[in-house]
């Protein structure tokens, strides 16, 4: 019977220390992405952050600033459009290496992923026709302001989150660019995305001079998303600080015109 009491005790002990170390384990995605030599970007099409210039290449404030970071580890880049729906599935298959696309530091992408500082200040904006601006007044309750209409968001979003969170009624599309695309058709009322999409995306000289934002449902953070454990945050969040240090953050933010929404690192 001691034998067997003892024999159970040191079971239990070898699964506990096993549980432990398993909680602290730590992803070795630096060595996995230098040895491969690539470092593979998950992104959609969301200017001024990552978008396509008049040639064809990933351009915007967190395409450059990955092309940095990826030159720092001496690796290449590769950006990789993602379904945002199932942006964490696409890390933990390895088809991604991090989610790098104006990402909000929602609970549920905290939860899911391990996250970088945050870099950005954000929020999600209402946008509608510049000539129905006038029915929502700037003062009034939100909740009353936009309560018979029907709004358009990215599925899976930060816009879509805040939408549910209000109550509104909403549709979910493929991503910001359709949600901008329904408020233009009228197939939708207006539409919730970035504040910083916004400032790139509607209004005079833009492809959307007819629309405007008319109020902001919440204020968010961005950050960059690795899988859990991952080694890369630590690196990242050097990167940042460094790079916020030397004016070069500074320098890739004045490019796309986001310099007001950096977050001191």
């Amino acid at each position: 019977m001691k034998k067997l009491f003892t024999l159970v005790l040191s079971l239990l002990m070898m699964l506990s220390l096993a549980a432990c170390g398993s909680s602290n384990e730590s992803v070795a995605d630096l060595d996995y992405v230098k040895e491969k030599g690539k470092l593979l970007v998950g992104i959609t099409d969301f200017e001024p952050m990552d978008y396509k210039d008049s040639k064809g290449n990933w351009v915007g404030f967190d395409a450059d600033m990955a092309k940095a970071f990826a030159k720092k580890l001496g690796v290449e880049v590769e950006f990789v459009e993602i379904d945002w729906d199932n942006k964490t599935l696409d890390l933990d298959a390895k088809n991604i290496d991090c989610v790098w696309n104006g990402m909000t530091l929602t609970d549920e992408v905290k939860s899911s992923m391990a996250t970088s500082n945050p870099y950005c200040n954000n929020a999600q904006t209402v946008v509608v026709k510049a000539k129905d601006a006038d029915k929502y007044g700037i003062d009034a309750d939100v909740k009353t302001m936009f309560k018979d209409i029907t709004f358009a968001v990215e599925s899976g979003s930060a816009g879509a989150a805040a939408c549910a969170d209000f109550g509104f009624t909403y549709k979910e599309v493929k991503d910001q660019a359709s949600a901008l695309m329904e408020v233009e058709s009228g197939t939708s009322d207006a539409a919730v995305i970035d504040l910083l999409m916004a400032a790139a995306m509607i209004g005079e000289g833009t492809s959307y001079a007819d629309l405007t934002d008319v109020a902001n449902l919440n204020n968010e953070e961005y950050g960059v998303g690795f899988r859990k454990g991952s080694d890369l945050v630590d690196e990242l969040n050097t990167f940042f600080a460094e790079t916020y240090k030397d004016g070069t953050m500074l320098k890739i933010a004045k490019k796309y015109g986001v310099q007001a929404s950096l977050i001191e690192q």
